[in-house]
């Protein structure tokens, strides 16, 4: 009679490989989110490309640059006027800077304020036609994104979407009232004179819709 022999019990797994094992493990995977991760400092290019954009920061630093530019290329409006009554595209091409909707002009013009409402006054301006009506824009809302178009170098792949886009337009415009609009006493202009340089988008050559840059009341 053969007797079997019975396979000795294998000795338990010793805790420590098993620590050793899952140790390793660790540093393989912190090792993969090492290669995958950027270091951004405080207040380097790369965190300000991380923050949320900011209509408003935006406005702020880019209102003093597109003043510069408008003041210097602005157009005395009786200089401008015929120019734009008697050939829109020429005038456009001489004076203005191409824009998808009409370009935008840029003009001077000295006057005495007409009627107005919601802030929108109508400007009479020696030696302009009479078929052209002439307006300023004063707030408090300031439309359109005459401003962001003037210098012809904001372009809409620049931003995320066309919300942003839309947005630097109007951080513009309120970087500009804050600017060169409050300080002054805009309650009820009709009857004074004004000096005015800024922009307008030329789609009607009749009808001029001016966002001032600079706006002096005598």
């Amino acid at each position: 009679m053969t007797s079997s022999t019975a396979p000795a019990p294998k000795a338990p797994a010793s805790p420590r490989r098993g620590l050793y094992i899952s140790v390793a493990l660790a540093v393989l995977v912190l090792a993969g989110i090492a290669v995958d991760t950027t270091v951004v400092h405080i207040g380097s290019d790369q965190d300000v490309r991380a923050q949320a954009f900011s209509p408003d920061s935006y406005g702020e630093s880019e209102f003093p640059r597109i003043q510069s530019i408008v003041k210097d290329k602005a157009v005395d409006a009786v200089t401008l006027a015929p120019a734009v009554l008697a050939d829109k595209k020429a005038a456009a091409e001489t004076y203005g800077t191409p824009a998808s909707t009409g370009a935008i002009m840029f003009v001077t013009a000295r006057g005495k304020v007409l009627d107005g409402k919601s802030g929108v006054y109508k400007l009479l301006v020696e030696g302009v036609p009479e078929e052209i009506t002439l307006r300023v824009q004063t707030g408090p809302a300031i439309n359109g994104t005459d401003l962001r178009d003037a210098p012809g170098d904001i372009a809409f792949g620049q931003f995320k979407n066309q919300i942003e886009y839309q947005d630097a337009g109007s951080g513009i415009n309120r970087a500009m009232k804050a600017a060169v609009l409050d300080g002054l006493d805009l309650s009820d202009l009709t009857g004074k004179t004004i000096e005015v340089t800024g922009t307008f988008r030329l789609i009607n050559p009749k009808n001029w819709m001016i966002t001032p840059v600079e706006l002096k009341v005598e």
